[in-house]
């Protein structure tokens, strides 16, 4: 089931980004962001329509904010890849789109895509005003510097420090740097519906966290060609990451007790929950 719903997900947010984006004058900056917009597992979109099918939520009103999330996503991956960042060639199997293209056409369409992202969070076919104006400042915190960018910047930092990250620091880096975002597209849901968001936000944590450690796994033991990207940066890098502090066998046993913790904290939707509980084994299970 939640295969499907990821799959359903995902063709749904791509035909939106093809009609949102064809408002657009057909321009290399737009090339680009639809470019940047193209394939990946949408993880946050799908956690946005399922977190609103959840409460009553329509499929119409939910896409928006299902959309602004992988537009903002997007941006963050074309940023990342930037020389100045992370300075990777690959994303998703295709060549990054700096080496496509150029580094200021890249710089030009992430901008773009970040805008667009609150454009859609605060359209007026997304839920309520009051709903709209929840949302769109909770992205700002998750996406800014309370959120995915501190994350960033302490990832940064810590490529240049004296000593090692410890695992609390790496667990406080992550859930900025990939958590803010999975979080508020669990809860999106229950901010469209104004319902209380506290089950989802305990889901999404423990989530987001389990990602991390299934990413820090992956870049460890698994196929480069299966995950579109280049594998073992970190080792070479030197970094610290779940693995090389918690050893391989324990942070797989800390990502599957993140699941356990994951799944019961949403035992008020009781059954309806189900697809996400499956969302939440995916992410340890996954290969890319």
């Amino acid at each position: 089931m939640f295969r499907d719903s990821l799959a359903d997900a995902a063709r749904r947010i791509e035909t939106h980004f093809a009609s949102c984006l064809a408002g657009f004058d057909d321009v290399l900056v737009v090339q680009a962001m639809a470019y940047a917009t193209r394939g990946g597992k949408r993880l946050r979109g799908f956690l946005v329509l399922e977190s609103a099918r959840l409460h009553g939520i329509a499929p119409e009103v939910a896409i928006w904010p299902a959309t602004a999330i992988e537009a903002l996503h997007a941006y963050s991956l074309v940023h990342d890849d930037l020389p100045c960042m992370d300075d990777d060639d690959l994303r998703r199997g295709q060549p990054t789109l700096h080496v496509k293209w150029d580094e200021g056409t890249a710089v030009l369409a992430g901008d773009a895509l970040h805008s667009l992202a609150f454009e859609l969070a605060c359209h007026p076919d997304c839920g309520s005003p009051k709903a709209r104006a929840d949302l769109t400042l909770g992205l700002a915190r998750a996406a800014g510097a309370r959120g995915m960018v501190l994350g960033q910047a302490l990832d940064m930092a810590a490529e240049t420090a004296a000593t090692p990250l410890t695992l609390q620091e790496i667990t406080t880096l992550q859930s900025g740097k990939t958590g803010a975002l999975i979080e508020w597209s669990a809860c999106a849901g229950a901010v469209l519906a104004q319902a209380d968001p506290e089950p989802l936000r305990q889901y999404a944590r423990a989530l987001g966290l389990a990602f991390q450690i299934a990413d820090d796994i992956l870049d460890v033991e698994g196929d480069a060609e299966k995950a579109g990207k280049r594998l073992n940066k970190d080792a070479a890098a030197g970094k610290a990451t779940f693995v090389s502090l918690l050893g391989l066998d324990a942070a797989k046993t800390r990502a599957a007790d993140l699941v356990d913790q994951a799944c019961a904290a949403l035992q008020p939707y009781g059954q309806r929950a189900d697809t996400l509980r499956e969302a939440a084994r995916f992410v340890i299970a996954r290969d890319n």
